[in-house]
């Protein structure tokens, strides 16, 4: 309880700093404007472990209570159908979506259609539905609360990122996700600009900056013009459903076939639909991949990972760059569109940033390098300069960073639905924000006196190829012979990308305007509970998280034990000592799970449970010692 007694001494009145918040697939960060010798800048809040980036994982138990970050990550393959990562990938799509259909068989969570909304949402083995957004705002109320610590104020508005070709419908969930936590989202910036606001604000930066930016999930590219301060978006680019997710995916497909040739597995089928040999496979692709870019090989070791049969290989820095080709070969289109829409040239670019935990991976950089014809800027550090950007676009609008202008773009045309269906676009992708414009359109029958409002993004020339953002019936006009009725259709489009439409008749004066949100099952009324009942079970919800982290903590160190004995089971069963531990282990392991079974229950003392461990770890680390100097006596 000492934590939660200094946690309320701290939070005494709401700050009136605005933090930054990168939330992304792999990781999240957070940060914030300091003053520091006179000079405003931008720094990385720590979590509650001292980390600098959070996993953007989130797992729930079965009462309901989520377990965040690093903790959720470790105990990810005991309880891998409630532990979710990734789902910034989901947020705002539909289930229909293609992108989505390919994703059911990649991840051990079950996503399902939302009833209400078609949108795709997500599953526990308890019975329990959340969105996207739910499980985003878990994240985002952890890094708000470590936020809160350091600054030992009540933090109430932030600056989110988004990847830059997010449309409307992923921006909308993604402040919805923020509202849930009880912030007031006081911007939405592109994550690519948010980079460049990192990298530019120093005035020596001056010039035109290209911004490759690779994460977990998504790539984006954004070209633009930075000058004594004003940073200026010239165009935009990108793949909502690339990164490194993709390329986790491969190399998992590379290890199963792997593991099946040395076995003489002809159907993988079976090992694939296993969801906890998945996990393992999964995490070891991450870690081999990871280990590649600062090594040119590395082994992958998985025991007993199906009948009795281990899992040994090598993976080389050539293997990967072979098997991962074609989706680093996937970002160059967007790379050349964003440069003709800016109407530049390679060569017209001074600085090419890399951001994203993918850009780290050396055939990355070559490629990028190759293709601007000069070396790309590896100075800023991918995981941390989205974060810092929204800091100081938070800086920007509490006014404590002053004579800095961004002006960014919207990432898709804009348009409504014409007779035919038609796309009749309205607002250029790559038009600077924020933007107002109004365009006439009129009846296509006799005495027609309503007309279908929707609204579409995208490039296409038939709405039907787009994306349907939202819609309304306009009603009231005058009968009139087809193409007299002169109807003003406007679309207003905030700093965030908000939009808003609007439409009148001209001889009439009828008029109708909708902002447009999409209809994420989730109304004003049950998000507001959402953020009351948080904020009146605070103190509880704090208390409770910390023994669920604790357990699942002794619950992981005792399973990596457990583990070790069955993998090294033939040398040290032959010691003494190895019945008197191995009985420990095995009370330890009925504490847990009473535990576990009793997790809400506040009289258990979790001390007793943390002594117990400790306890068995240490004996366990003596059995191997002995056994050890035993073997090499021998």
């Amino acid at each position: 309880m000492l934590g939660l007694l200094s946690y309320r001494t701290f939070i005494r009145r709401v700050s009136s700093k605005v933090i930054g918040i990168d939330l992304g697939t792999t990781n999240s960060a957070v940060a914030y404007i300091r003053d520091s010798s006179n000079r405003k800048s931008a720094t990385i809040i720590e979590n509650t472990q001292g980390q600098r980036t959070t996993p953007s994982v989130v797992a729930y138990n079965k009462d309901g209570k989520a377990i965040i970050g690093m903790a959720a990550k470790r105990q990810a393959i005991m309880n891998p159908e409630n532990t979710f990562f990734a789902t910034k990938r989901l947020i705002g799509r539909l289930f229909k979506d293609t992108e989505i259909q390919n994703d059911l068989n990649t991840v051990p969570y079950k996503i399902i259609e939302n009833h209400l909304n078609g949108e795709a949402y997500l599953e526990t083995t308890f019975g329990e539905q959340k969105s996207p957004s739910q499980v985003g705002s878990e994240i985002l109320v952890y890094l708000k609360r470590a936020a809160e610590e350091y600054l030992s104020e009540e933090v109430d508005k932030a600056v989110l990122t988004v990847p830059a070709y997010f449309n409307d419908s992923q921006r909308q969930a993604t402040k919805e996700a923020g509202r849930i936590a009880g912030l007031k989202v006081l911007r939405v910036v592109n994550e690519p600009t948010a980079a460049a606001l990192s990298f530019g604000l120093d005035a020596k930066n001056d010039g035109v900056v290209a911004v490759y930016d690779l994460g977990g999930g998504t790539f984006d590219i954004s070209i633009l013009d930075i000058d004594s301060g004003v940073f200026e978006v010239r165009s935009t680019s990108g793949d909502t459903h690339l990164g490194g997710e993709d390329f986790d995916t491969v190399v998992v497909d590379h290890i199963f076939n792997v593991f099946a040739e040395q076995h003489s597995i002809t159907d993988i089928s079976k090992l694939k639909n296993n969801r906890e040999i998945m996990q393992r496979i999964r995490e070891a692709a991450e870690k081999s991949k990871i280990a590649l870019s600062h090594f040119k090989e590395t082994s992958i070791d998985l025991p007993f990972l199906y009948d009795n049969k281990h899992l040994n290989m090598r993976l080389t820095e050539e293997k990967l760059d072979k098997i991962t080709l074609h989706l680093i070969n996937k970002t160059i289109s967007p790379v050349k569109k964003a440069l003709r829409d800016a109407e530049m040239d390679p060569e017209d670019v001074d600085e090419i940033i890399m951001v994203g935990g993918m850009t780290r991976m050396p055939k990355i950089r070559s490629v990028v390098s190759e293709l601007f014809g000069k070396p790309v800027n590896t100075t800023v550090n991918p995981d941390e300069t989205v974060a810092l950007g929204a800091a100081i676009q938070g800086g920007i609008l509490s006014g404590e960073i002053r004579n800095v202008l961004l002006l960014d773009v919207t990432p898709l045309t804009l348009g409504i639905e014409t007779y035919g269906g038609v796309f009749s676009p309205l607002i250029p992708r790559n038009t600077t924000l924020p933007v107002k414009k109004t365009e006439v359109f009129s009846t296509g029958v006799d005495g027609q006196t309503g007309v279908d409002i929707r609204v579409y993004q995208g490039e296409r020339s038939l709405v039907r190829d787009n994306i349907l953002i939202g819609d309304f019936k306009f009603a009231g006009i005058p009968p009139m012979p087809k193409g007299a009725p002169k109807i003003h259709v406007t679309f207003d489009i905030d700093a965030d990308g908000i939009i808003n439409v609007s439409a009148a008749e001209q001889s009439s004066g009828q008029a109708k305007s909708i902002t447009i949100i999409p209809k994420s099952g989730l109304s004003d009324t049950e998000i507001q509970k959402m953020v009351d009942d948080a904020n009146a079970n605070k103190e509880r919800d704090d208390a409770l998280r910390q023994r669920v982290e604790l357990i699942t903590k002794s619950d992981i160190m005792i399973t990596d034990t457990e583990d070790s004995f069955k993998r090294f089971h033939d040398t040290i069963s032959k010691h003494d000592s190895f019945p008197d531990v191995l009985a420990e282990i095995q009370k330890v392991r009925r504490q847990i799970d009473h535990f576990k079974a009793h997790d809400a229950d506040e009289s258990l003392d979790l001390n007793e449970l943390k002594r117990s461990t400790d306890h068995v770890q240490q004996l366990a680390l003596q059995l191997f010692r002995d056994v050890s100097s035993t073997v090499n006596r021998n």
